[in-house]
């Protein structure tokens, strides 16, 4: 049974749920009573008296979050410490700090990177601690926090995909913004007979996040559970399809392959040679911060679509786990509770970014806070709720931030003709198998390598 899908919900027999926690830890071997001896550095009372709670955040504006919080009330006092993004260090500090049996009260981890963390067998089990708020969340969001049919995390924010683009560009060019697949290959060619130099989009080959969620889009999830084993399958149906689609895109050059957010993807976002840009709800700021002066002149819709199917990809988004040593767990969901369910934390999010909360209320709260000046066309909050309800089942493995590393080097040698994007993810499925049976994980091969 795939993780984190809503037949999951009820719990599962108690013997599946066993064996499914096991696949998880046994990549790391190290589970949850390896660290029952650990405990907490430092007092648990703040000056004030007020429970202490420790945190470890990356996330944009949880400065201002825990500032509310702590002025909201008097009986827990968070304490935030920012750490490096994620896979630029985070994930690293906060495994360091388990296994040092000093790891903070809350931890943050993408929706990604949870498996992996929950390898460690350092996250307190949640799920009979929030059971209750399990319907007021995206169905996507909630199965993410649920990747063996517990509850590890609470969600904080999903990034559903969506198209980007230069609106002014394509009316006056009398090109239509493409709603599937099939008509964003003919409006790229268009976009290039209109100007040479420009292209529709860049399809990056160095992000490994992007393509799994182009990837999340067209199905086939890259990680199944198949009894006692992992199934791994990268090179099925669904992705390779995506694949070969965008192997011709980048090899006729309708589309460019450059990173993106870069100086020079900033740059020709500036010059108008690229129209578009494939990104998420995280591309509102990205855009608005690095266009000042293009108010008015891009629009935000869902992603094209392989064919009628209604269906879009997901790419990022924040959730919180209570650290198994901590010995405030009561007062850690408090503040965890706080800050994905009350009306306050959107209305502080309008104000520092592009609030995408998870929890469905504060969608609503987040819609009438946040002032749109820069986007024209349709509003943005009706886009990113109706991709948000179109994001398919999906499962992460215990490996997903090494493989999203392994796909920029596979795929590195496409643009000189080195390799085909298709031809990577053979590769890719096989290093994935061989790299989680290293690990001590029983793995199937599942693709078609």
């Amino acid at each position: 049974m795939v993780f984190g899908t809503s037949s999951d919900a009820g719990g599962g027999s108690s013997r599946t749920l066993r064996s499914r926690r096991s696949l998880l830890r046994a990549a790391s071997g190290l589970g949850v009573a390896a660290l029952a001896g650990g405990t907490l550095t430092g007092c648990s009372q703040s000056s004030s008296g007020a429970t202490r709670v420790r945190l470890w955040s990356w996330l944009t504006g949880m400065d201002q979050y825990v500032a509310a919080f702590n002025a909201s009330q008097r009986d827990v006092h968070v304490e935030l410490s920012v750490i490096a993004a994620g896979t630029s260090g985070g994930y690293a500090q906060q495994t360091n700090a388990i296994r040092a049996h000093n790891a903070p009260d809350i931890l943050h981890t993408e929706y990604q990177a949870l498996p992996q963390i929950v390898t460690t067998g350092g996250l307190r089990d949640l799920t009979d601690d929030v059971a209750d708020l399990a319907d007021g969340f995206l169905p996507a969001a909630w199965r993410s926090v649920r990747p063996d049919g517990r509850t590890w995390a609470v969600p904080m924010d999903f990034c559903p995909m969506a198209f980007f683009h230069r609106k002014d560009l394509f009316d006056k060019a009398g090109v239509q913004v493409p709603r599937t697949w099939e008509e964003f290959a003919e409006a790229a060619a268009a976009v290039r007979r209109t100007d040479p130099r420009a292209r529709i989009t860049t399809f990056p080959l160095n992000d490994g996040a992007f393509f799994a969620g182009m990837a999340w889009q067209a199905g086939d999830p890259w990680w199944r559970v198949a009894g006692d084993s992992w199934q791994v399958g990268i090179d099925t149906k669904g992705t390779m399809g995506m694949a070969g689609y965008w192997q011709d895109l980048v090899s006729s050059g309708k589309v460019a392959h450059t990173p993106t957010a870069d100086q020079s993807w900033i740059s020709s976002l500036h010059q108008g040679r690229l129209w578009g840009m494939l990104g998420a709800t995280w591309g509102v700021g990205v855009m608005k911060r690095s266009l000042p002066t293009a108010k008015g002149k891009w629009a935000v819709t869902t992603l094209p679509t392989w064919g009628d199917k209604a269906v879009n990809g997901a790419f990022g988004g924040s959730a919180f786990a209570v650290a198994a040593q901590s010995e405030v767990p009561e007062a850690a969901l408090t503040f965890l509770r706080w800050l994905s369910t009350d009306p306050a934390v959107p209305r502080i999010g309008a104000k520092v970014t592009f609030p995408s909360p998870a929890y469905l209320p504060s969608r609503k709260v987040a819609r009438e806070a946040y002032k749109n000046e820069f986007f024209a066309g349709e509003p943005l909050f009706d886009v990113f709720d109706r991709a948000a309800t179109r994001v398919p089942d999906w499962t992460w493995g215990p490996t997903s931030l090494s493989v999203f590393s392994s796909i920029a080097d596979v795929l590195a040698p496409v643009p000189t003709g080195g390799t085909t994007i298709p031809r990577a993810l053979h590769t890719l499925q096989s290093s994935t198998v061989a790299t989680m049976r290293e690990r001590g994980l029983a793995v199937r091969n599942g693709g078609r390598a």
